[in-house]
């Protein structure tokens, strides 16, 4: 039997087997859906706690369907952009207002401590105002065109936007681009991670609360392979928005690219994080474990490659392991708690699989590796894990564990330090850890990731672009470069000369002779 679930993301409607679950939101309707209906865990008990209705390819088909017609109509996108503006404010005050039940249905869907999940959902509203400010404080171009001419840029909405958001932050992922999508008067269609989809369904029916019109805002939770898919490759859909594993935003950036459609996805990272010898090391010890062990390591910016210089290694990663030792794992619902669980029992198999393949390549664990029991928890916990003794070129320096895993790799000299966190398929985001100023500017200055922290870790802003390179993905989430590509520019051209325009007549010829 399920968990009871008292939660209020959206109406129950009875499945096909005649169990109630949680519907979809079409069109501003609550809706069963084709899909098989989705059993949603409790990482940290492992049982069911609800169900929730999934969409089909029929159903994906029609939400798409009706952010175009929404579009098309001029509901939101020809709405003056004040009246945008307001409107997104007052979504903004309504996600405060159900912030508390935000806060509980994130923690008991993907397992994170209630006090990260406050921490980073206390924010969302702040990513809904930032955008409406800047429709706002958006200006035209004057084009500097030679002639007799004045040339300048405008910009209009694409049309649909597909967002395909992860289970590790549902809401805070999502947001990132379904703010700016309906700030510059885009349809949204919202497709959460499977795993995780009632806070997106929660916030669909709080857009329809603040005066969002029926068909611009879409939420289909529902299988990869099936609705992610089709949102992918819907001849309708202008631009996808995808968080997630590389494969899968390759193949979401070729089914683009192959109807020249637009497509922003942030994917893996092996982020490293440069350890100098100038930076005490009980300060830089603990801003690791944060960089790395926070969300349990599930995160593409998780600091999981630490480059330590050789002088300071041995006191550095007995540092770290005090620091991993001394976490609070147990259940995230309760304050206290500073580390849950891995969100499935195949992730947790996976995590401590890529322990055992560090063992192999000759790795020391010199803390964790192995699955904690918890009282009255039968959930899904790694304990936090230190791997020492571990050089570049092994597996689990270069690939993505995305666990509670940190691997901590020795360096002799700044140039080093660059050269090994510069060698990864990867190139999201780095920190830097050192008190010497010039150092810090002349280190990121070097480093080909889209993200540098200096001192710090997992910090982000509505106003600050965040995305990466290489395997790690394109485009950016956040800033005026989130915001304007979720729009085409257009440019107007108009003649101010007193004559006529005749290529044709004498007067042109006598011109080019």
């Amino acid at each position: 039997m399920p968990e009871q679930s008292t939660s209020s993301a959206a109406p129950m409607l009875l499945g096909t087997n005649g169990e109630s679950a949680h519907a979809l939101l079409i069109n501003g309707e609550h809706r069963s859906g084709g899909g098989d209906l989705l059993e949603l865990i409790n990482p940290a008990t492992a049982k069911v706690f609800a169900r929730c209705h999934s969409a089909s390819v029929e159903d994906t088909d029609d939400a798409v369907s009706s952010a175009r017609s929404a579009f098309d109509a001029g509901v939101w996108s020809q709405l003056s952009i004040q009246e945008r503006s307001r409107i997104l404010h007052r979504f903004g005050d309504l996600l405060e207002r159900d912030m508390q039940e935000l806060y509980r249905l994130e923690t008991v869907n993907n397992g994170r401590p209630i006090t990260e999940t406050k921490a980073q959902i206390t924010r969302l509203p702040e990513w809904y105002r930032y955008n409406a400010a800047l429709l706002l404080a958006s200006r035209t171009a004057v084009v500097p065109m030679s002639g007799e001419y004045h040339s300048y840029t405008s910009r209009f909405p694409l049309g649909v936007v597909a967002t395909l958001s992860s289970f590790n932050h549902p809401l805070m992922i999502a947001s990132k681009s379904v703010a700016p999508a309906l700030a510059t008067g885009n349809s949204v269609v919202l497709k959460p991670s499977e795993q995780t989809p009632l806070t997106a369904l929660l916030v669909g029916s709080l857009a329809l609360e603040a005066g969002i019109p029926p068909g611009v805002l879409n939420v289909v939770p529902g299988l990869g392979p099936v609705t992610g898919a089709r949102l992918a490759e819907h001849p309708l859909v202008d631009k996808v928005v995808f968080t997630g594993g590389t494969e899968v935003g390759r193949s979401i950036s070729m089914a683009t690219a192959r109807r020249f459609a637009k497509s922003t996805v942030e994917l893996g990272g092996k982020t490293p994080v440069l350890v100098f010898d100038d930076v005490p090391v009980s300060v830089a010890a603990r801003g690791a474990a944060f960089g790395g062990f926070i969300g349990a390591g599930q995160t593409c910016i998780a600091g999981t490659r630490i480059l330590v210089q050789e002088t300071i290694y041995d006191e550095f990663v007995a540092a770290l392991v005090e620091q991993a030792e001394r976490i609070r794992i147990g259940d995230p619902s309760q304050p206290g708690t500073q580390l849950g669980p891995v969100i499935s029992d195949r992730a947790r198999t996976r995590i401590l699989d890529y322990v055992e393949i560090g063992r192999s390549e000759g790795a020391t664990v010199a803390t964790g590796g192995y699955a904690p029991e918890i009282e009255d928890l039968d959930g899904y916990f790694v304990a936090p894990t230190v791997l020492s003794g571990v050089n570049n070129q092994m597996r689990v320096a270069r690939e993505e564990i995305f666990g509670p895993v940190l691997v901590v790799i020795p360096f002799s000299d700044e140039s080093e330090a660059v050269s090994i966190a510069n060698d990864s398929p990867y190139g999201l985001g780095s920190s830097i850890w050192t008190r010497d100023v010039a150092r810090a500017h002349r280190v990121a200055s070097k480093l080909e990731q889209g993200i540098v922290w200096v001192n710090d870790h997992h910090r982000l802003d509505p106003c600050s672009p965040w995305g990466g390179v290489r395997e790690s993905g394109h485009g950016r989430e956040g800033g005026w470069e989130s915001f304007d590509d979720f729009t085409h520019v257009r440019a107007v051209t108009i003649r101010t000369a007193d004559s006529d325009v005749d290529w044709y007549g004498d007067v042109a010829l006598e011109r080019l002779n």
